[in-house]
């Protein structure tokens, strides 16, 4: 039976029993307390139904509850794409479609980055609501931390540090689930815990760190989706975390759950359980490994599981209590959704119902915000002889060069656009009839050089392949990763495309349209401009043209620190970060540095001040930078904002952000942008205590650009 036919017979049972007796069980009354509720609807189920109910459906058709399931959504909602998400061999449902997670983080702006996620979870409702497909829990967002560029889920991640990639993973989160006081639009379900950054061998390798490094980094961006941005659901990583399987660890109910209030879905990663025993070889058999599973705190298994949990409970490795304990997590994240309600209870249960709705990824407001996401994630890396942006009356011809260049490439947890406009077809879109564009794939039979020595300018615009171009699990190109696939270089292969283009035209820009950092050393050397962007928008050409034409001033901010060389990189495998990894311990020189990228204007820093030049515990102060747009054009600014140990008893990071702010100014305008700094930002976690705590002492705020490119400093002391 497919998904569609459950659905359709779970919602005839529902409506069933609404028609016949309103509330025939206590559990379908809103108005009584939510464990009341759980409590009563577990007196009524069978044991079979409880366990049936791990899976990632909990519908009890007996009782006529229909449970919602699982869906894709890192960068937009997926209903088709490479990875077929709205069912193998069904026809796709179009989504709005965003630029990667990567990209995303690339705008620095937290507003954006919420309306981004509520237009998914919207998107998902509708589809849920109107098409009866999906579901309306959403697996994002990737709350992992993106440590090493070699990572092959690099795209997936915000970036490399711990506080922006909560940051971000707030700003998700909320808008996926709504501000609604009693009800969600969408749950969020963040992936993957713990420490899950390494492809080759995530089946069966560990990630191994101290106690630190586990409260103050890897587990920090789930800390703030759960405690500050309301997730009830992650899914357990692949790995070992220091020698025992995240899905089986203790920190699943002795931190997440007791610490942080974490009362919702907690499930594994696809196939995971089979691969507890088959690669991790940590039970004997499968009776013991399921009920390992359970009692860790597992609800949701997404492989098959019921031979395991069923025979566990025969043995008496499990008894009908265990179930109970943790199903009623699944059941808590379907009451915020409405399930177990009426209808005419719940506001978002309207989305998709009417007669005339639109589809929402056909309305101008959703494609708006897909081509602002993508606009403000293009990064400038180098803009030197302000060779950009280029001017249109003075140009006749213009070279594309490059196999990207007629292509919008889709990763593997994208959904499908409703379009696609290639960064060809946006710079036609632009130009017009008025320039001749000249375009070729590569230099076969000299048509690269050709066209560049005939034109004005010549743009290259150059990346990977998402999904390499290639079965699962295989990347024929060493420097192109994804999921189940490690990248083995750092060194872009096309880079010779750009050498031959610049010395047949120095007049040249490369576009790097790219999932991940590459050690494009040579192309920073000679060519006069670079710009970076993630792959998969509906709006990649549009947006890229806007840039490169100056119709968008370009403010977007790289998330990553990117090394000249893969041997400026420790082991893959090393998860201690303070061996020289991230902007916080590399202690190189790199390619370009974290929070780095320019603009088409320039501005100045004028000033810092503080409300107070002492900070004690669970208190803030207020940061006060003074800033002057210089320039000619209208622009943004990221100011960000790191804090310097000046005088710590104990091993801190060179620099740390701690807050940050995207700011828009007009030529000549100065702004006082203020940034509040907590003090809870700045605690470190005490091994001995157990515990976070603030230490006293001098720190150094360092306020800037870019964390290389710092501009104004102030102490401040600490109190406790």
């Amino acid at each position: 039976m497919n998904t569609h036919t459950l659905y359709i017979i779970l919602l005839l049972s529902v409506v069933s029993v609404f028609a016949q007796k309103k509330q025939q069980y206590p559990f379908q009354d809103s108005n009584i307390e939510v464990e009341k509720r759980i409590d009563n609807l577990l007196s009524l189920m069978t044991l079979e139904e409880k366990v049936a109910v791990l899976s990632t459906n909990p519908s009890v058709p007996r009782l006529g509850v229909m449970g919602t399931t699982h869906v894709e959504g890192l960068h937009g909602l997926a209903f088709g794409g490479p990875g077929e998400w709205g069912g193998k061999g069904k026809e796709p449902i179009p989504t709005t479609t965003f630029p990667q997670a990567y990209g995303l983080g690339e705008t620095w702006d937290v507003d954006l980055i919420q309306k981004v996620a509520e237009v998914e979870g919207y998107e998902a409702r509708y589809i849920f609501q109107k098409y009866h497909r999906g579901g309306l829990v959403i697996r994002a967002p990737n709350a992992d931390i993106a440590r090493d560029p070699r990572w092959g889920r690099t795209e997936e991640s915000y970036g490399e540090d711990a506080f922006f990639n909560g940051t971000m993973t707030i700003a998700f989160i909320k808008g996926l689930q709504g501000n609604h006081p009693k009800y969600w639009q969408s749950a969020s379900l963040m992936k993957h815990f713990l420490a899950n950054s390494n492809e080759d061998g995530r089946t069966y390798t560990s990630s191994d760190f101290d106690e630190r490094l586990w409260r103050e980094y890897y587990a920090l961006p789930f800390q703030m989706g759960v405690v500050e941005g309301g997730s009830r659901g992650y899914m357990a990583a692949y790995n070992k975390v220091n020698g025992i399987p995240a899905m089986v660890h203790p920190m699943l109910k002795d931190i997440t759950q007791k610490e942080w209030g974490q009362n919702g879905i907690i499930c594994t990663d696809g196939g995971a359980f089979k691969l507890l025993l088959s690669d991790h070889k940590y039970y004997a058999d499968a009776y013991l490994g399921a009920a390992a599973v359970v009692k860790a705190g597992i609800n949701q298994f997404l492989d098959d599981y019921k031979e395991g949990v069923n025979g566990a409970i025969v043995k008496g490795y499990l008894i009908e209590k265990d179930i109970d304990q943790v199903i009623r997590g699944n059941f808590r994240v379907m009451i915020k959704l409405g399930m177990l309600d009426a209808l005419d209870k719940n506001p978002y249960a309207k989305i998709g119902t009417g007669k005339d709705t639109i589809d929402p990824w056909k309305t101008d407001a959703h494609k708006k915000i897909a081509l602002e996401a993508t606009q403000k994630s293009i990064v400038l890396l180098k803009n030197d002889l302000q060779l950009l942006p280029f001017q249109k009356n003075k140009l006749k011809t213009i070279a594309v060069i490059g196999a990207r260049a007629d292509e919008v490439l889709l990763d593997w947890y994208s959904g499908t656009p409703p379009y696609m406009v290639t960064p060809l077809q946006g710079i036609k879109n632009k130009l017009g009839t008025n320039v001749e564009i000249l375009y070729a794939k590569n230099n076969a039979d000299g048509k690269a050089t050709t066209i560049a020595k005939k034109a004005d300018v010549a743009i290259v615009i150059v990346g990977n392949h998402p999904v390499c171009n290639a079965g699962w699990a295989d990347c024929p190109m060493p420097s192109e990763g994804k999921e189940a696939v490690d990248r083995q270089s750092l060194t872009l292969e096309q880079e010779d495309l750009i050498k031959i283009t610049y010395q047949a035209n120095p007049n040249t820009v490369v576009a790097l349209i790219s999932s991940f950092p590459y050690a494009i050393n040579w192309t920073q050397e000679h060519v006069p401009a670079i710009v970076h962007m993630a792959q998969n928008s509906q709006e990649t050409g549009t947006a890229l043209a806007d840039v490169l034409f100056g119709d968008y001033n370009p403010a977007g901010r790289l998330t990553q620190t990117w090394v000249k060389d893969i041997t400026d990189l420790p082991d893959l495998l090393d998860y201690n970060i303070r061996n020289g990894r991230t902007y916080m311990y590399f202690q190189g020189k790199p390619l370009y540095a974290f929070g780095h990228g320019l603009s088409y204007t320039s501005f100045v820093y004028n000033s810092i001040t503080t409300n107070k030049n002492t900070l004690e515990k669970d208190k803030d102060i207020t940061v006060s930078v003074s800033v002057t747009n210089t320039g000619k054009r209208d622009g943004e600014e990221v100011v960000q904002l790191y804090v310097k140990s000046m005088d710590s008893a104990i091993h801190r990071p060179i620099k740390a952000l701690k807050t940050f702010q995207r700011v828009s100014l007009k030529a000549g305008e100065t702004k006082i942008v203020p940034l509040i700094l907590k003090a809870k930002n700045l605690e470190y976690w005490n091994v001995n205590k157990q515990q976070f705590e603030l230490e006293k002492g001098q720190i150094e705020l360092q306020v800037g650009g870019a964390s290389d490119a710092i501009f104004l400093t102030k102490g401040i002391t600490i109190k406790i």
